[in-house]
């Protein structure tokens, strides 16, 4: 087992230090370089707080991210983050177009999937008290201070109370599942709440502490626990963690988002990029326009005024 895991449910604190250091982490790859440096360039801009801001990439993409990097922001190699057995490939499925990992101790694993493990597995090598995650295809239009994450010594939660109780949601049921399987949560104790989002923080001492219970009480690697389940959720393992483990230890719970992200559909146009950041919420500091619809960055520059 991985025994920088030192933490244990049973030790760690529920408070943070007086004043708590915060990173920002980013998982991304090559076709988002783009919309990372928009992320980049809108995080030095107008987010106050910040220590640090990690940049997680696949090893091969390493060399491309380091025009991004600065005395503030560090691209870290999955490689120092990740067991030497999961191993990434040109996917012949694909005609070579999608990548996939592969190992024999876990089912073959999706891009998607490996990011979720990077950002669990930087808990090990980052500094910082507090982690705020924020996707590379979000850019920030409002000033925002990271100290919007803690309060009284701990630190917000994502949560939207009762919500896999409803329809459409089966996914995020099995995700939610699964966490508690890896976590040891017996099946009979049912979550029906969700974690998923984008701009959240975590507690990296709690991180650490869960990939530890995971490891003692499967006896494996947690990223072989995790991995041997296709349909997982980073969020929704955390989530459950602090809920379901710790009773909410060290954290308080918030529902509200402060990225307005466009999820689905087509690229929007200008009058409907408008109405879309005029639509935000007043507490909404961030937009996402997720980098599958195909939204053009120079178009987003423009239209933030960042071109």
């Amino acid at each position: 087992m991985n025994n920088r895991f030192v933490p244990s449910p049973d030790t760690e604190a529920d408070f943070l230090p007086r004043a708590p250091t915060a990173a920002v982490v980013t998982a991304s790859y090559a076709p988002d370089l783009e919309r990372c440096r928009l992320l980049c360039d809108t995080i030095d801009r107008y987010v106050s707080g910040v220590a640090h801001h990690y940049i997680l990439v696949e090893h091969r993409d390493v060399a491309l991210f380091r025009q991004l990097e600065n005395n503030r922001r560090t691209i870290v190699d999955e490689r120092d983050l990740l067991p030497r057995w999961l191993h990434a490939f040109d996917d012949p499925l694909s005609l070579f177009r999608r990548r996939i990992w592969l190992s024999l101790k876990t089912k073959p694993l999706r891009g998607w999937h490996v990011q979720q493990l990077r950002r669990i597995a930087i808990s090990a090598h980052a500094g910082e008290d507090v982690l705020v995650f924020c996707d590379s295809d979000v850019a920030f239009l409002k000033p925002f201070d990271c100290s919007a994450f803690w309060r009284d010594g701990k630190v917000r939660l994502f949560r939207r109370d009762g919500v896999l109780s409803g329809e459409g949601h089966e996914e995020h049921r099995i995700w939610s599942r699964n966490a508690g399987s890896a976590l040891g949560i017996e099946p009979s104790e049912v979550s029906t709440h969700d974690y998923i989002s984008t701009l959240i923080a975590w507690r990296r001492e709690t991180v650490t502490a869960l990939c530890a219970r995971i490891e003692k009480i499967h006896g494996r690697n947690w990223v072989e626990v995790v991995g041997a389940a296709r349909k997982f959720s980073e969020c929704m393992i955390y989530g459950r963690y602090v809920d379901d483990v710790l009773a909410g230890a060290g954290h308080f719970h918030g529902s509200e988002e402060f990225c307005r992200v466009h999820w689905t559909g087509e690229a929007l146009s200008d009058d409907e990029f408008r109405r879309f950041v005029a639509a935000m919420a007043p507490q909404q500091v961030a937009i996402g326009m997720q980098s599958f619809i195909g939204t053009d960055v120079g178009r987003i520059r423009r239209l933030i005024g960042l071109d």
